[in-house]
């Protein structure tokens, strides 16, 4: 039997039924049936953000730190505009998220009220699908399908404007059933013989791993892949996730935003296979081409447009990484015999003196001459980070020049243990944190900001304590916009910097975080900093830790 119900409670029902147990939203007046609603779902948490671009990367984080659908809930048009900056993130990220938007009443829309606008177009570009519900009776078809689109790889964000006399209304609605589309597919017997032929025939592979293998699971095939064949892998090189074990021996670290660079390293091979990735996505303009001319291509992944995007492939398999590899590396095996083993054998110890780990002991003794510098340096204090991370934190990385080492210092060893921005937006770091401590709450979870990131979405602090959330901040003080002064001065040839210092007056970090309810403190000596990280850590609350570091360019 149908059952009776509101159009605000049925869409919270419906959003449960999907796996739903965090509601991300800042409310407006167009928001408040859900609002009403509420109450009787006390088993879905609400979580207020202080602003709508926060509210979405939130919901964001908690995705990435979990593998989960999530939902979010922002104001009609100008809360959905403050939200697209982290909508564009999530979008890069393939983040699995229902958005929603309150909208005026029909009708009532038709005059053009106070904060009306077309949210449909608004939102159309930066995600999967975009609709409004215009009857009662359509909402269960419409979240059921909304979810399953944005679970089915390519995965990524969904759009639903919600009108008030929809969520107000009140008849019977059938709910519905769940759907999932299973999309955990393996090539077929022809093209895993051609994969294999064409892989073993080259002399020197070369493997570029992204953020499909955080996606599907598949760290541990991809390293067994990478042992069989014994060749060298690269993370892409918008390198956001932990797309590989870093203590592996075939592990070299991540392929270089610099055109010529990432030429050099992968000319040196004959064959590029691609692991669920695009893999030499770049920041800015370069007359170099990112791989060499003519470079074979196999391509293996579920996100179509990463398929031969910008480089033709000689293989391009849409198809589920980790199925893939688990039919993969034992058909290798077997065709490649004795001979490959041996061979793969001989190549990983020719790559031992310079793989990640390798470098990374190297660069440990070069940072750690600078422990005495005074002002910190920004590089050391990315160190003392990673070393006093317990072996279950969360690292939130969005340290932007200070932490452009921590790729090269961060071992990953699971797939939730490391998260930076994907689209370069910034001001992602802080609430994203939020959501991934919201989302593992039995671990800790560290944030490294930058202080021009910060700034972006320093509410965020409101909702840590707000939760009493185990989330460590750990703020990089260097006075400004660094990263664009740097830029300025190699691109432009100039120092004269223009809108990039935070002086006169200089930003408060601890004042701003006590006012919002975290409790802070402001380091300028190097030999304090590890002993009151760790001790953050331990209290397992939401703290704030600012450290001035140098800023020099």
């Amino acid at each position: 039997m149908m059952n009776r119900t509101t159009g605000r409670s049925a869409f919270l029902s419906l959003l449960k039924d999907e796996g739903i147990t965090h509601l991300f939203g800042n409310p407006g007046t167009t928001e408040l049936p859900i609002m009403h609603a509420l109450k009787d779902h006390p088993e879905l948490t609400y979580v207020m953000a202080m602003q709508e671009s926060l509210v979405v990367a939130m919901a964001d984080g908690f995705s990435r730190a979990s593998g989960q659908l999530v939902a979010c809930n922002v104001h009609v048009a100008p809360g959905l505009g403050n939200a697209m900056g982290s909508l564009y993130n999530a979008r890069f990220t393939g983040t699995p998220m229902i958005l929603t938007a309150g909208q005026q009443e029909h009708g009532h829309g038709l005059m053009e009220p106070l904060l009306y606008g077309p949210l449909l177009q608004m939102a159309e570009p930066l995600v999967k699908w975009a609709i409004e519900v215009t009857r009662l009776e359509d909402l269960p078809r419409i979240v059921r399908r909304a979810a399953k689109i944005a679970t089915t790889p390519p995965t990524g964000p969904v759009f639903i404007s919600l009108p008030g006399d929809i969520l107000n209304a009140e008849t019977h609605i059938e709910p519905g059933q769940s759907t999932r589309v299973d999309t955990r597919v393996a090539p077929s017997r022809e093209v895993l013989d051609e994969l294999v032929q064409r892989i073993l025939s080259a002399h020197r592979p070369v493997v570029v791993v992204g953020d499909e293998i955080v996606k599907s699971d598949a760290l541990d095939e991809a390293a067994l892949f990478a042992s069989r064949l014994g060749c060298p892998v690269y993370q892409q090189t918008i390198a956001y996730g932990a797309h590989f074990l870093s203590d592996h021996p075939c592990f070299m670290g991540a392929l270089p935003r610099d055109q010529q660079q990432t030429t050099k390293i992968l000319g040196a091979h004959d064959l590029l296979i691609v692991l669920g990735s695009d893999p030499v996505r770049m920041s800015v303009h370069s007359a170099h081409e990112p791989l060499p001319r003519g470079m074979p291509i196999i391509q293996i992944g579920l996100v179509d447009n990463d398929l031969a995007k910008n480089f033709p492939a000689e293989i391009a398999l849409k198809a589920d990484v980790r199925e893939t590899l688990r039919v993969l590396v034992p058909a290798i095996e077997v065709t490649g015999g004795a001979p490959l083993a041996t061979l793969a054998s001989d190549r990983i110890e020719s790559l031992k003196s310079a793989n990640w780990s390798a470098n990374r002991d190297r660069l440990v003794q070069d940072i750690s001459r600078r422990k005495d510098a005074v002002p910190i340096d920004p590089d050391w204090l990315a160190l003392q980070v990673v070393d006093a991370l317990p072996a279950n934190a969360i690292l939130v990385d969005e340290g932007l020049t200070s932490s452009r080492y921590m790729a090269a210092l961060k071992g990953h060893r699971d797939r939730y243990g490391y998260h930076q921005m994907a689209s370069g937006g910034i001001g992602w770091g802080l609430p994203a944190s939020v959501g991934a401590s919201l989302a593992n709450p039995e671990r800790p979870v560290v944030c490294y900001s930058g202080d021009g990131s910060a700034m972006y979405s320093i509410q965020s602090l409101w909702t840590a304590a707000h939760h009493d959330l185990p989330l460590t901040v750990v703020l990089v003080n260097n006075g400004g916009y660094r990263i664009i002064k740097q830029r300025l001065q190699a691109f432009h040839g100039t120092n004269h910097f223009v809108g990039m210092d935070f002086r006169k007056p200089s930003v408060d970090f601890t004042g701003l975080a006590r006012s919002l309810g975290v409790r802070a403190t402001r380091v300028s000596e190097g030999d304090q900093f590890r002993s009151i990280l760790a001790s953050a850590i331990e209290r397992r609350g939401p703290e704030l830790i600012e450290v001035i570091v140098d800023g020099a360019i």
